[in-house]
């Protein structure tokens, strides 16, 4: 494994990759864009990264600016899980061929008003940049990444096995909503309690991410976690509302506390279960070029990646379990 240990060696190594090592975006097997009602959803387990000279191919990858905030990092596992999130993103962007002078390594990125990444492409007079949209996520354990095209999206993942330090009704009242808080009271069993303050703390940030306003809908829209109004909107998804908490494939919706009719038709959401160990919380808008032709399903593709060395589309195995929002034919395998 590499060591960070000191900042000029560091910097020392990086001016040698930069010399020494040529990574071509070649070997990313291509994708085409996803059609506008589809996710693609990529994923990578740190732990399974071991090799040093791949990390250092993907720490080739970064811009000089990513690179100097991996060396500000404390701890070698947050530079590495660092890299890795840049990496994935570039990758998963580079691989759908949008134009043949996109690769890992070109891309450019800037903020939007609220803080969210997005690409930066280069113009020029014979090609429109796609309407793409993505946004990524991790725990130490997981790096995920979204993308799709005409639809703003949010995600958010949390391990199934997280630590919670706080009370969990305690945290909850400080965060959720009233109904929210009242549906983990009524929950008897600790453990069904835990497990279902974990699925609403990943379903409320992603949709922050997507919303400009409230983390996968508060990170679609891109505002940010500190400024993300979580008591203001209230999630319900099936297996609450019906009490049965091992229900599968419920409807997820959002609520406004003022106004609960204001939020729920211009959203999609999506949770699931991954490699049985995390879960996955997608947020994304409704394509507003469906209406008045029923109601259209989005559908969904996993790949689990190592970019470089496999792609494994892993859509319809045991290592996707959909808990809401969708049902098992609208997932891609």
């Amino acid at each position: 494994m590499f060591s960070f240990l000191h900042r000029t060696t560091f910097m020392m190594k990086i001016h040698c990759y930069e010399r020494n090592f040529c990574v071509s975006s070649c070997s990313l097997v291509p994708k085409p864009l996803p059609p506008r009602m589809e996710t693609h959803f990529w994923y990578i387990l740190p732990d399974e990264v071991k090799s040093s000279s791949l990390l250092n191919q993907y720490l080739d990858l970064l811009s000089p600016c990513e690179k100097e905030n991996v060396v500000r990092m404390q701890g070698d596992q947050l530079k590495k899980r660092a890299i890795l999130a840049r990496a994935l993103v570039r990758t998963t962007i580079a691989r759908y061929q949008i134009n043949s002078q996109v690769s890992p390594r070109s891309l450019k990125f800037r903020k939007n008003i609220h803080g969210k990444p997005e690409v930066e492409w280069q113009l020029d007079e014979d090609w429109r940049p796609p309407p793409l949209h993505f946004n990524i996520s991790h725990t130490s354990s997981l790096i995920a990444c979204g993308v799709t095209v005409d639809s703003l999206i949010g995600i958010d993942v949390e391990e199934k096995q997280r630590t919670i330090k706080n009370n969990i009704l305690s945290f909850a009242q400080r965060y959720f909503s009233r109904h929210e808080v009242e549906l983990l009271t009524s929950i008897p069993d600790t453990e069904v309690q835990r497990q279902e303050f974990i699925k609403l703390w990943t379903l409320k940030p992603c949709f922050i991410k997507t919303n400009h306003f409230q983390e996968a809908y508060v990170k679609a829209l891109g505002r940010g976690f500190s400024g993300a109004p979580f008591k203001t909107f209230t999630i319900r998804y099936g297996a609450a509302i019906s009490g049965n908490f091992n229900s599968e494939a419920s409807e997820i919706v959002v609520e406004s506390s003022d106004d609960p009719t204001n939020l729920t038709s211009n959203w999609e959401f999506t949770l699931l279960e991954l490699a049985g160990s995390h879960y996955a919380a997608i947020c994304t808008e409704k394509d507003n070029a469906c209406e008045g032709k029923g109601n259209v399903p989005r559908k969904l593709t996993v790949w689990k990646t190592i970019p470089f060395v496999e792609d494994e589309c892993v859509s319809g195995t045991g290592a996707v379990v959909i808990i809401g929002g969708l049902t098992e034919s609208e997932v891609i395998t």
